[in-house]
């Protein structure tokens, strides 16, 4: 039985090109951070370059493990195999080990970048079983939790929103206001409440993926020490995993009845206001509404309105607050590296298209089965995506504004560069949003731009301004706007932003003016000699 699904997943042209296209960008980030740290061979480059390479597991890990399994009960397909011998648990195990296998080829794929490390002395050999063991094992975290928090009831996600936002308050005071004057914070309450709590914070701090992997490649790092952290840490979110996998498999069927057989509620009049003359953008908004991420808007909200704050009131901040985590920004790029990220963020909606894009072709030729027969034209279709992509992205670009406003106060930077940086933000989102878009209506899966515009190009920008190419870095869409805020733009700047205007609005006229000819081009190609009946 589980051969069968190695050999469908092999067979799958989508799984194979979604798994060629992550194992690529996977070697293109090992070279650029190679790059990086054979131009700058120090420990603080290295620590940067190892927890680079965590995050690139847990983004590999969402796609490999968490997208597949988060999609599949979307098709009403599965309810024949859902109802044969084969329990669901089985299937849901069946098809987590096909995500695992393929995550462990492409972190086995880029062993020879790690064994160049070695061989140059960047790195010792523990260290490269370290790097492999994290990323592979915090992908497999970060798709069970992907996974998981999908499959949940609507009133367990609400309940979880409840404890993430406590739990983010939290964060904020102990680790951002009180920060390294905690102790002295904790002394109102009684000893031993405060010396746990204390301990608590502390383990917290030591024990998580990335303060591990920091204090490995670190010039303090204690070898037993290491390892003793490394130990404690794999037990613990190995016990957690494993839950996690159990909860998966019990709640397969319950999702997938919950989608395909939950109650319709009767609210269409409430919502007819709303629904107006475009019922494909209502629909578009509300599709990618369901699972909206708030948490993450919430975490960047709370502590960039803090970060703003203490912009403005630096002079004046009370010597009994924290400023430790607000140097350790400013070190790695301030306010205009949070700004850059923050952009970046909001355009990644417009880039991977959520509000029209389906999980496979059968799917998408069932839905354009539908829309083709309709009068909507290349209009609707984008206004439905853009409509989509900034409902969902808009919060972070709201975030930014906090920190904008709080540079202008604090004098900073002058209305020039705001003016040059949010008008290069916007630029840059636009030329994703039309990128984008023109995918959508040609076919191209969207997860290739999607991930070399918000993934690619932000490593391409650090590793030029690494390696001292200021020029070529502020070509690029985030290098011109961290350059827009950390220096004053002049003409040579300008090239980039109007470089990139104009072809965005090419590109732009171009993807509209043949939408519909191409999505029903697409069709044809996909679905035979009947689709030419529409």
């Amino acid at each position: 039985m589980l051969s069968a699904f190695f050999l469908s997943a092999g067979r799958s042209p989508s799984r194979q090109k979604n798994f060629r296209t992550t194992l690529t960008l996977h070697l293109c980030f090992l070279a650029a951070l190679l790059v990086v740290l054979c131009y700058t061979p120090t420990a603080t480059t290295m620590s940067l370059v190892a927890q680079t390479l965590l995050c690139t597991g847990i983004t590999e890990g969402a796609i490999l493990i968490g997208w597949r399994l988060t999609q599949i009960p979307k098709s009403q397909a599965l309810e024949f195999l859902l109802t044969s011998p084969v329990q669901p648990g089985w299937v849901f195990l069946a098809e987590l080990l096909v995500g695992l296998y393929q995550l462990m080829l492409v972190q086995l794929g880029g062993l020879p970048f790690l064994l160049a490390m070695l061989f140059t002395g960047q790195i010792e050999p523990d260290g490269i079983l370290v790097l492999m063991g994290m990323t592979f094992f915090w992908g497999v975290v970060t798709g069970l939790g992907i996974i998981v928090w999908t499959y949940e009831s609507r009133f367990v996600r609400k309940i979880g929103e409840y404890v993430a936002m406590a739990g983010i308050l939290i964060y904020l005071v102990v680790g951002v206001l009180a920060g390294e004057h905690l102790r002295s914070w904790l002394q109102a309450f009684p000893h031993w409440l405060g010396q746990g709590i204390y301990d608590l914070v502390l383990r917290f701090y030591q024990f998580n993926p990335f303060g591990i992997i920091q204090y490995w490649f670190s010039a303090e790092f204690i070898p037993w020490l290491g390892w003793e952290r490394l130990e404690y840490h794999l037990g613990v979110t190995f016990f957690l995993s494993i839950l996690m996998v159990l909860r998966g498999k019990v709640r397969l069927l319950g999702h997938f009845h919950d989608r395909h057989y939950r109650p319709l509620e009767s609210n269409r009049l409430d919502q007819s206001d709303r629904i107006g003359n475009q019922p494909l953008s209502w629909w578009a908004v509300r599709r990618v509404m369901e699972y909206s991420g708030r948490v993450n808007q919430w975490l960047a909200g709370g502590f960039c309105l803090i970060y703003a704050t203490y912009i403005v009131a630096e002079p004046h901040w009370p010597i009994w607050m924290g400023r430790l985590v607000f140097q350790i920004v400013d070190r790695l790029g301030g306010p205009a590296m949070l700004i850059t990220g923050l952009l970046i963020l909001a355009a990644v909606p417009a880039a991977f298209q959520y509000g029209l894009w389906d999980a496979n072709e059968s799917d998408r030729c069932k839905r354009l089965e539908l829309l083709l027969l309709s009068e909507l034209t290349g209009q609707d279709y984008h206004a439905a995506a853009l409509a989509a992509a900034w409902r969902r992205g808009r919060g972070y670009l709201f975030i930014a504004m906090f920190l904008w406003i709080a540079l202008l106060l604090a004098h900073r930077i002058d209305v020039l560069q705001f003016l040059a940086s949010l008008a290069m933000g916007a630029i840059f989102w636009g030329m994703v949003f039309t990128i984008g878009f023109r995918a959508f209506s040609t076919g191209v899966q969207a997860n290739r731009f999607g991930s070399l515009m918000t993934l690619g190009l932000p490593l391409l920008t650090y590793a030029a301004f690494r390696m001292q190419y200021d020029f070529l870095a502020c070509l690029l869409p985030p290098g011109a706007i961290f350059h827009a805020l950390t220096d004053r733009p002049d003409w040579l700047w300008a090239i980039g932003p109007i470089s990139l205007s104009l072809l965005t609005l090419f590109l732009e006229k171009k993807s509209m003016n043949s939408c519909d000819a191409n999505l029903r081009d697409w069709y044809n190609r996909r679905h035979g000699p009947a689709a030419n009946l529409i």
